[in-house]
Order: C-alpha cells, then sequence, then structure tokens
C-alpha cells in the first residue's frame, strides 16, 4: 500500500462545477444574444492567457464582448459567469473528510483564471479545505502541463510517489502519472472514495 502524504485535487469538474465551460458559454450566447460562433472564436483566442493570469477579467471582456457597444454591461455579465459555479455535495464531503483528517497535505491543481478563482474560494469556504491553491492563474502555467505538477510537488516538497491527484480528465492525469505520483481518474464521488481507500487514505 502506497504511503500518501499528500492530495492533490482538481476543483472544476471534480469539487464544483467547471466554472466557464463550453456549456456556460452557450448559455451566455442565447441569455445575452450574442453571436455564438463570433463569442467563441475571441474566446479561444483569449482563454490561454486569461486562464494563465496573463490578462484580467476586464481585458478578457473587453477581447470577447466589449470591443463595441452591447446592451448590457460588464457587471451584468461578469454576475451570470459567477453564478454558473455549483458544487458537488458528495465530492465535498469527500474532501471536507480527507482534510478533517490533518494528516495530509491538501491542495488544488486547477486550471482557472484570476477573478473565477478567487470568486469560487471566497464563495464556497475552499480555505476550510485546501491548504494551498496551485492555480493557473497564480503560477502562469496550466494542466496538462508538466510544469504546473512539477511546481506543486516542488513547492509543496512532497516525493511524487506520496502524492495523489484527483483530475476528472485523463489528459490532465497523463504527466503527473509520468512523474510518479498516484493517479485518480475521478468519475463520481463513491467511485473516488473507493480509489483513495485503495491507496491507504482514511475516509
Amino acid at each position: 500500500m502506497a504511503n500518501i502524504t499528500t492530495v492533490f485535487w482538481d476543483i472544476g469538474g471534480v469539487v464544483l462545477t467547471n466554472g466557464w465551460d463550453h456549456n456556460s458559454r452557450i448559455e451566455a450566447a442565447k441569455t445575452f444574444q450574442l453571436d455564438s460562433e463570433e463569442f467563441r472564436e475571441r474566446h479561444d483566442l483569449s482563454f490561454p492567457a486569461f486562464d494563465t493570469g496573463q490578462i484580467t477579467l476586464d481585458q478578457y471582456l473587453d477581447r470577447t464582448l466589449f470591443y463595441r457597444p452591447r446592451a448590457f454591461n460588464r457587471e451584468e455579465f461578469t454576475a451570470f459567469m459567477f453564478a454558473q459555479s455549483k458544487e458537488y455535495s458528495e465530492t465535498r464531503e469527500l474532501l471536507r473528510e480527507v482534510a478533517r483528517i490533518k494528516k495530509y497535505f491538501v491542495a488544488s491543481i486547477n486550471n482557472e483564471p484570476r477573478e473565477l478563482n478567487n470568486y469560487r474560494i471566497e464563495a464556497f469556504g475552499l480555505r476550510k479545505d485546501f491548504q494551498v491553491f496551485f492555480s493557473s492563474c497564480y503560477l502562469h502555467a496550466r494542466k496538462p502541463e508538466e510544469q504546473i505538477y512539477r511546481i506543486a510537488l516542488e513547492v509543496s516538497q512532497r516525493p511524487a510517489e506520496q502524492c495523489a491527484f484527483i483530475d476528472d480528465r485523463q489528459l490532465n492525469l497523463e504527466n503527473p502519472r509520468r512523474l510518479r505520483m498516484h493517479v485518480i481518474h475521478h468519475k463520481n464521488a463513491a467511485q473516488t472514495r473507493a480509489e483513495l481507500k485503495a491507496l491507504g487514505i482514511e475516509v
């Protein structure tokens, strides 16, 4: 059985819904009567910089929407963006259990733009459970690239072999596996709980 000291979690798609995903943007295009193809193209070109903290939310909105007059303002659109975030209650309870034991270093490795990340940490009280947030917006690196995982390991000073990483996307697990971290492909809370137990984690 592995000697796990550290559990890294993805947030969007595991603990919370994704913050600003394809479905949210389709809903935004309907709600605000946007040209969906134009919005998609401008989003695709702007999002990598937004996700890695190179541009702000205001700059992202300027690039994707407010390059011309709109019938709505940025405050209304930002409120819509933030409202897309919901909690997966069963996985959140599992996270709480792991954090409450106080035996493991519990941190996130997540891709998230700064303003959305900060909102979600505050709105869902994530500081209660996570000791550190290794977020793309703070590190200027994002999954699935190796750099973000290396930074998390080096800053936390944890050997990869003692770390578990949970993510809902297979591609995001490939580099951690290569680095010799234990990985869990999250599908639902019950399956992730069983895989944590199999690694010897007390839940």
